[in-house]
């Protein structure tokens, strides 16, 4: 993995290449960012840069078979661990070892991925994904061994917020102590979802959303996109390259999710007082609780930030608002007005707990059905 194939970043390439030549990496390392900002290809090229003593700044000029095993992910040295979960080619006790050909290709095929990304190449897209006990004693076993070739070894665990307590548990002491010339990189999405014990031992890197022009540059370069293509779907990504690679094939989902979000606000602003659109609401509800709970929490985290939007717009902010919804006879500019200082906290707080509840495998028909009952009475809440 080249250096120069990640896009932006400049500061943290020079911060963790500078790291190295100076013999200073730190032996456990967390590195925070949104989806779509590029963790994973960095924490690759850099796991690269210290197995195969490249120097100067990018993945060249140092061990060249190293690097050729690196294009492959076949380096003997470097571990990865992720969720996983249970599917048609494993029945019982997965972990990342039995999905490791599925792993290469989702990386080379789009490094940028999201962990729902990650689900569907699966075919677990209706569970939760997680690294379990199992993994952890894989992780355990593949460390207390020596180094393939004399030098560091390094485990990446992906999405390392996915641990379980357990996981969790039998990971702190080797991530306090590991093993000599031993190096963690933990990446994640959600850095309060780690246990306190594992982040305060661990350096952490934050990573900023991609901007504009740099999605713009790539999408122009690699996808072949017209100027004025590239500048809409940069906008709209919001700083995910992920996000924008979806926009621009229509694969992403957010059509669906746009449709579900109109048909919900619909029905919610129609209920106060309405018995059928109630019955329409808890419809609603259970239409949605058919689906897999990736999908709902990817659908919620959609209704976050279409209510942003929506008060970003409301208060004048034009220039931060890149939603852009498709569906006839919805304007954003007209629903805005119903999203300000008075309910925007209380509908953030209803939705972020109802990810919270259906992450830990709530009822989702009951979670949502109160959820919809409970926006129908914040819709209506004047401003303050």
């Amino acid at each position: 993995m080249l250096f120069s194939k990640i896009l932006g970043l400049s500061h943290i390439k020079s911060y963790l290449t500078t790291s190295v030549e100076r013999g200073r990496i730190p032996h456990a390392q967390l590195f925070v960012g949104p989806s779509g900002s590029g963790t994973l290809p960095m924490a690759i090229a850099y796991a690269q840069y210290i197995l195969c003593q490249n120097k100067e700044g990018e993945n060249t000029g140092g061990n060249s078979s190293c690097n050729i095993k690196f294009d492959h992910l076949a380096h003997p040295d470097l571990h990865f661990a992720y969720p996983v979960a249970t599917n048609d080619k494993v029945k019982k006790h997965p972990t990342a070892n039995h999905f490791a050909e599925e792993w290469r290709a989702f990386i080379n095929d789009n490094p940028y991925g999201s962990i729902f990304d990650w689900y569907l190449s699966l075919g677990i897209e209706k569970k939760q994904g997680q690294i379990g006990v199992d993994e952890a004693l894989d992780v355990v076993k593949k460390l207390s061994l020596k180094s393939y070739e004399g030098g560091f070894k390094v485990m990446l665990i992906w999405m390392a917020d996915k641990m379980n307590i357990a996981a969790s548990n039998k990971l702190l002491k080797l991530i306090e102590e590991p093993p000599e010339k031993t190096v963690f990189i933990l990446i994640t999405e959600n850095e309060e979802q780690l246990i306190q014990t594992i982040r305060s031992r661990c350096q952490v890197l934050h990573f900023p959303p991609l901007g504009e022009q740099v999605i713009k540059d790539a999408l122009k370069a690699l996808e072949n996109v017209s100027d004025t293509e590239a500048l809409k779907i940069a906008h709209q990504a919001n700083g995910n390259y992920s996000k924008a690679l979806h926009l621009l094939h229509h694969d992403g989902g957010d059509e669906q999710f746009e449709d579900w979000f109109i048909q919900w606000v619909r029905t919610a602003f129609r209920a106060k007082g309405n018995k059928s659109a109630v019955n329409d609401l808890i419809n609603w509800s259970e239409s949605i609780a058919g689906s897999g709970r990736e999908t709902q929490k990817r659908f919620l985290n959609y209704c976050l930030d279409f209510f942003r939007q929506a008060l970003l717009l409301n208060y004048n902010a034009e220039d931060l608002v890149f939603l852009e919804p498709k569906t006839n006879g919805f304007k954003l500019k007209n629903f805005a007005p119903f999203i300000h200082g008075g309910n925007i906290m209380d509908i953030s707080n209803e939705l972020q707990d109802a990810i919270y509840h259906i992450e830990r495998n709530g009822n989702a028909k009951i979670i949502l059905t109160d959820l919809s009952i409970k926006l129908t009475r914040l819709l209506h809440k004047k401003a303050l």
